[in-house]
């Protein structure tokens, strides 16, 4: 991390209120700058979270290993691996919310994170506040979806107690955001659902207008319940308007 907007002397002062998905949960940051993860470390614990730092990626994942983490934190320039890979890797084992940090006006790199399973992400420089409002809305979606509710779409399944999704009877590895995405869809089969009307209420706050990171995760999606993502049957593009999820589905 090498640039973050409102580091300094009294950045824990002004805190947001606090939130009960958020409190008790632990973070993982792995970032080689230390003194200003420390300072993004202060401002989470300060408002309830539980934080822990590893300064390259061998020690974040030993930690990973050896402790139990309820969202990471991770910095796409590392001294001993490329971010995109280690959140690759993760992702073959693990379905922890990832924040990842990206440089500014880097589109492209934020586009293969979002694709590789990375949950959310957040351009530098960035406001504190704004990764502590990313990091609880990434907690709410995982605590959520305590219903022992089955949906049964045809071939497909959505398990909000386990938060799983399966199709014909096997698991697809969705990550915690994209499951709370299709769940939203889910809910509202049939129905057309903009961009910003899923943003809202996946994310639990208004999405920027031109926000289009949500297109990435459909397509991830499409690319692991659809037979042909080509020709999607199961979440539908209506042009102009967003995304539909068809009630009626193959048998």
């Amino acid at each position: 991390m090498k640039v973050i907007a409102g580091a300094g002397a009294g950045m824990v002062s002004r805190l947001p209120a606090s939130d009960n998905a958020a409190m008790t949960s632990r973070i993982l940051i792995i970032d080689d700058d230390l003194r200003l993860a420390g300072m993004v470390a202060e401002y989470l614990g300060a408002a309830g979270l539980r934080v822990a730092q590893a300064a390259n990626a061998r020690e974040g994942l030993d930690r990973l290993k050896r402790e139990a983490f309820d969202a990471l934190v991770l910095d796409l320039m590392l001294p001993d691996a490329d971010g995109l890979d280690l959140c690759r890797r993760l992702r073959t084992t693990s379905d922890i919310p990832i924040l990842m940090l990206t440089a500014r006006g880097d589109a492209m790199d934020r586009v293969v994170g979002l694709e590789i399973g990375a949950d959310d992400y957040l351009p530098k420089p960035f406001e504190p506040r704004e990764l502590l409002a990313r990091l609880r809305a990434m907690l709410r979606r995982r605590s959520a979806g305590s219903s022992p509710e089955l949906r049964r779409f045809g071939r497909l399944e959505i398990d909000r107690g386990a938060r799983k999704v399966r199709l014909d009877g096997e698991e697809r590895a969705l990550t915690s955001y994209q499951f709370a995405l299709i769940d939203a869809l889910a809910e509202h089969a049939g129905r057309v659902m903009s961009r910003e009307a899923l943003m809202d209420l996946v994310k639990g706050e208004p999405a920027g207008a031109f926000d289009r990171s949500i297109d990435v995760h459909i397509s991830r999606i499409r690319a692991l319940i659809e037979d042909d993502p080509k020709r999607a049957r199961r979440i539908l593009t209506v042009r102009g308007a967003g995304y539909v999820f068809a009630r009626e589905q193959d048998r």
